[in-house]
C-alpha cells in the first residue's frame, strides 16, 4: 500500500513537471513578439487564421488602416482570437506587407 502511494505521488509530480514545461512553451511562443512589432491574426475563416508578426509602423499606412477599419466593422473590439484579427485573405495580407516592406 505504501509503495503504491509513493508511486502515485511520483507520477503526480512528473505529470506536474511535464505540464508546466508545456505551459512555458505555449506562453513563450505566444509572447515571442520583438520590440516594435505586433502579432496579428489573418484569415477569412475563424478556423483557418494564421498569426503574423509585423512592425508597428505598418499600422500607420493608409492601406493597412483600411484593413483595421474592416476588422473594426467585423469584430468591433471583441476579437475572438484574443488579439488583433484582420478578416482578409492570407494572400492579400502577404502581398500588402511585402509592398510595405519594400517602401
Amino acid at each position: 500500500m505504501g509503495i503504491q502511494l509513493m508511486g502515485l505521488a511520483h507520477a503526480k509530480q512528473k505529470l506536474r513537471r511535464t505540464l508546466s514545461a508545456k505551459i512555458r512553451m505555449v506562453v513563450s511562443a505566444s509572447t515571442n513578439v520583438p520590440k516594435g512589432h505586433v502579432a496579428i491574426y489573418v484569415g477569412e475563416n475563424c478556423c483557418c487564421r494564421k498569426r503574423f508578426v509585423i512592425p508597428i509602423s505598418y499600422l500607420n499606412h493608409p492601406l493597412f488602416q483600411d484593413l483595421l477599419y474592416l476588422a473594426e466593422e467585423e469584430f468591433g473590439f471583441d476579437h475572438p482570437m484574443g488579439g488583433l484579427t484582420i478578416p482578409c485573405s492570407e494572400d492579400y495580407f502577404i502581398s500588402l506587407t511585402s509592398a510595405l516592406n519594400c517602401s
